[in-house]
């Protein structure tokens, strides 16, 4: 089992990605304490926001595959292309999934208000969960750059 860990601590890859995914993570925080004047911490876990994570994520993976398994091999398109999905689903299913929830959520509540009809507030829909074109774009940066000056 040691082995296995100490495996995994050292793949540069797999570290990256997660130190793209962590550092796109504190920014979205930042970034809506300034955008927003308020901190909250659920934006550390959450989906959604400036910048994308799964766009930093599966960026900082295919550039830093390129760099170490070079960019011909099968790894890098392998990565490459998954990182193309990804930011394409965050930018389309996910950003209509996320404008669906507001409306729903906006249903519910005049209903709510309008009729005897009983829904909690645990029950309302995520609508944080895609991305616009831009925090898609920031996240390839961010993934970008740590691919480059990590490791």
């Amino acid at each position: 089992m040691g082995g296995f860990l100490r495996a995994l601590m050292s793949n540069r890859i797999l570290i990256t990605g997660a130190f793209a995914w962590a550092l796109s993570q504190v920014l979205k925080i930042l970034i809506h304490l300034a955008v927003h004047r308020e901190f909250v911490l659920e934006r550390l876990l959450g989906d959604g926001g400036m910048p994308s994570s799964h766009s930093a994520t599966v960026t900082s993976v295919a550039v830093k595959t390129g760099l170490l398994c070079g960019w011909e091999s099968p790894l890098f398109a392998l990565a490459a292309i998954l990182a193309i999905i990804v930011m394409h689903d965050a930018m389309g299913v996910r950003l209509e999934t996320g404008k669906q929830a507001k409306a729903i959520n906006e249903i519910i509540e005049h209903l709510i208000s309008s009729e005897d009809v009983s829904f909690g507030p645990d029950q309302a829909l995520k609508e944080f969960v895609g991305h616009t074109p831009l925090q898609v774009a920031a996240g390839l940066c961010v993934g970008l750059a740590v691919a480059f000056f990590i490791m």
